[in-house]
């Protein structure tokens, strides 16, 4: 009877089948088996990448996003990866997309644009370990993208040009308010400024008038009779100059008026 072998590489597992089978599984080495009878079938058990296409998710306020998801998967039970599950690959991809939909299905979109960390620690707990039911692990998952639909970008797009326009429409207020507020009170700084300088020309100007009139009114208490009668007898001279011909003076000075030179050239000349 003749006999085959077949080599099972490094990080594979080999399963022996007889008449279709599975009898047991071999590790990585030669391995003999009968032809016709047998087979060894290899299943690698190292790390697989898997990109899982762009699918629409609808979020809680009806927003329709197109996710795009990567992740890093390895088998870890050969038996169950390969005999349990047609295809446990796109089992797996299921499972993913079923709990992606659920997880972003309870946020807002914008909640859900701005969460993608939280959405991959979601879902990476959400699935854990697969071995179990697909004999695979999950190592790590990843949203690459989340994508409004077009109309929602375009409406997005116009909030925003409105939320800038806005800001800077309350900026330039702002702005003008400031500059107003500026004038205004440089021009009030100004004015109190000039009312106090003028108050301060007014009280010095007071202050002098005030020292003339206590000077005079001190030299005058300090004057005798003879200093009034002297200013009597100069004005007695200014009024003999002139064309006036009317004297007021009082009574108890009209007896002593002709003892004055000026008065008497001025009743002489009449």
């Amino acid at each position: 009877m003749a006999i085959f072998f077949k080599i099972v590489p490094q990080n594979n597992r080999g399963l022996v089948e007889t008449l279709g089978k599975y009898r047991n599984s071999v590790e990585p080495g030669i391995h003999f088996y009968i032809p016709f009878f047998q087979g060894i079938k290899k299943v690698s058990l190292a790390m697989n990448p898997l990109k899982l296409p762009n699918y629409s998710v609808i979020t809680k306020d009806n927003a329709d996003v197109s996710a795009s998801v990567t992740l890093n998967y390895h088998v870890t039970d050969a038996v169950k990866y390969e005999y349990e599950n047609t295809d446990s690959v796109e089992s797996m991809a299921q499972l993913v997309r079923g709990h992606l939909r659920d997880i972003i299905g309870r946020m807002d979109l914008n909640e859900a644009l701005g969460a993608t960390a939280r959405i991959n620690q979601e879902l990476a707990t959400a699935i854990g370990d697969l071995t179990n039911t697909y004999g695979i692990n999950v190592d790590r998952i990843n949203i690459d993208e989340l994508t409004p639909s077009r109309a929602i970008q375009e409406a997005m797009d116009k909030q925003l040009t409105a939320d800038r326009e806005r800001v800077a429409t309350i900026a330039q207020a702002e702005g003008e308010a400031k500059s107003i507020e500026l004038t205004t009170k440089a021009k009030n700084d100004a004015i109190m400024a000039t009312a106090k300088a003028e108050a301060d020309a007014t009280k010095s100007r007071a202050d002098a008038e005030k020292y003339r009139i206590d000077t005079v009114q001190a030299g005058l208490r300090e004057a005798d009779d003879k200093y009034f009668q002297n200013q009597s007898i100069n004005a007695f001279s200014d009024l003999a100059k002139s064309n006036s011909n009317t004297i007021v003076v009082s009574s108890d000075q009209v007896a002593s008026l002709g003892q004055i030179p000026a008065v008497g050239k001025l009743l002489n000349s009449h």
